[in-house]
């Protein structure tokens, strides 16, 4: 007869339970972000390694229309600066400009870039990892093999030179 009574009362102590049941449960925790990569601190070259210094290298490739140059500077300290630029007759000259560190590992000269035209980069991408194997190197004159097999002839430039665009 008062069935109509119960049934909220029943309704309410059961969503009081749950409530409480719910407070009961262990939280759930989001897992913390993975740590960010940090970048390498460059190594100092060895006093007189012969690949400290501005490189220049101008060159004709297959399937590009234009000369690429690519300036390799080369720091004491280990930073390094890669800029490689495409001229193409009268048109803007296109570029990439890249820092980081190097260092020579025997007969191997590896470049990590850091910054990609001012933006950081995927420290983990192996595109950001180059490795020439060193041919030659002498007071004026490099030549480097590219993981491509295509090898680089380089003129030693004055301390502070840029490519012009």
């Amino acid at each position: 007869m008062y069935d109509f009574l119960l049934r909220p009362r029943a309704l309410a102590a059961g969503l009081a339970a749950a409530v409480f049941m719910a407070g009961c449960a262990a939280p759930v925790v989001a897992p913390p972000p993975p740590a960010k990569k940090e970048a390498p601190k460059c190594q100092a070259a060895a006093a007189g390694d012969a690949l400290v210094g501005n490189w220049l290298s101008a060159r004709r490739q297959k399937g590009v229309a234009g000369e690429l140059r690519t300036l390799f500077t080369l720091h004491p300290d280990g930073a390094m600066a890669y800029t490689e630029q495409l001229k193409r007759g009268k048109n803007p000259s296109q570029g990439l400009d890249e820092t980081g560190c190097w260092q020579r590992d025997k007969q191997t000269l590896v470049l990590q870039t850091l910054l990609s035209n001012g933006a950081p980069v995927s420290l983990d991408d192996p595109i950001y990892t180059n490795r020439y194997t060193i041919i030659s190197a002498s007071g004026n004159a490099l030549t480097l093999q590219g993981p491509d097999g295509v090898a680089i002839k380089a003129k030693r430039m004055s301390p502070g030179y840029r490519l012009p665009f």
